[in-house]
């Protein structure tokens, strides 16, 4: 092999792997645009200070968590057996009813940053069906693969450790 062709092989394979780690860096996403979207719930399960588990909201929870790009977002949780209240009126619901929705669900509003160093985000919690979480700000722990995450919230609102597993909820088709 001369010495022409030798360095055109080289330079030629210098440029694929130049372009290909690249190309690698490129598709790697922030773990705020990872976030970035609306997700479904899957589970929950909270662990108390003396290590039993429950789910929290029951064998089958409904919610959903959507985190903006402009780092807005908004938190839902329901149990999926909430029975209706027998006024069919929200301001008029019983004692009863009232603690069993109270029990069963959560929602906050708010604002989030991410720490991408050790994969977490900080929720600034504006407003909450739990009060005492409005005003706060919140760490949670995040793990990402593919289509599922996992949050980890080590100040639960029913107290002790929360961790929700979620969906991604596919973008809606626009026209």
């Amino acid at each position: 092999m001369n010495r022409y062709s030798l360095v055109t092989i080289s330079a030629a394979t210098a440029l694929g792997l130049a372009l290909l780690a690249g190309n690698a860096v490129a598709q790697q996403k922030t773990l705020k645009d990872q976030l970035a979207g609306t997700w479904s719930l899957a589970s929950i399960t909270t662990t108390r200070p003396d290590g039993t588990k429950s789910d929290s909201f029951g064998s089958n929870p409904k919610g959903a968590v959507s985190f903006e790009n402009n780092g807005r977002l908004s938190f839902i949780i329901t149990a999926s057996n909430l029975p209706p209240f027998a006024s069919k009126e929200r301001t008029t619901g019983t004692a009863d009813e009232n603690k069993t929705v109270v029990q069963g669900s959560i929602a906050y509003f708010g604002t989030y940053t991410v720490d991408e160093a050790d994969k977490s985000y900080t929720t600034r919690v504006e407003g909450s069906t739990f009060p005492n979480w409005t005003g706060l700000a919140q760490k949670r722990m995040v793990v990402i693969s593919g289509n599922d995450l996992t949050i980890t919230n080590p100040a639960g609102s029913g107290g002790g450790t929360a961790v929700s597993k979620w969906t991604r909820v596919p973008a809606a088709a626009t026209n």
